[in-house]
């Protein structure tokens, strides 16, 4: 078990919504090679866990915490329309207490998914959300 598994549970759960979408919307994934088309419109899914910890003296659980993230990013200049739409999209996706399992494995989400602040470059905006899990394994 891993927060390996996490991600690909947060990331498949991503790209399947994405790909369903009337219009499309490529997903990234950590360490994919893509470069976006002009004014193209992609995510970019991250996964960054926290300590993996243990709450037993056997060391017979493990507990995997972490933050799952998806940076929106939208050609600049449109003001937060598309990005803010889309935000709104994936807070519904990941709702609060949902369990997702994968095996043996199942991961909660712990925290509503948080829209951070844009990010604007020249060509780019980008709005990040994220949302905390836990995993709890015997």
């Amino acid at each position: 078990m891993s927060h390996n598994i996490i991600a690909s549970i947060y990331e498949a759960r991503l790209i399947a919504w994405a790909k369903a979408l009337p219009t499309p919307i490529k997903v990234v994934v950590e360490n994919e090679a893509y470069e976006p088309g002009s004014g193209a419109t992609y995510l970019r899914a991250f996964t960054l866990p926290g300590d993996t910890a243990s709450n037993t003296l056997a060391g017979d659980h493990k507990l995997y915490t972490g933050v799952f993230q998806v940076s929106i990013v939208t050609p600049s200049g449109k003001y937060r329309g598309a990005a803010g739409a889309i935000a709104d999209q994936i807070t519904e996706l990941f709702p609060l207490y949902e369990r997702n399992t994968r095996g043996a494995l199942t991961v909660v989400t712990m925290s509503p998914v948080d829209q951070g602040p844009g990010i604007s470059d020249d060509t780019t905006y980008t709005v990040p959300v994220s949302f905390m899990y836990r995993a709890d394994t015997n």
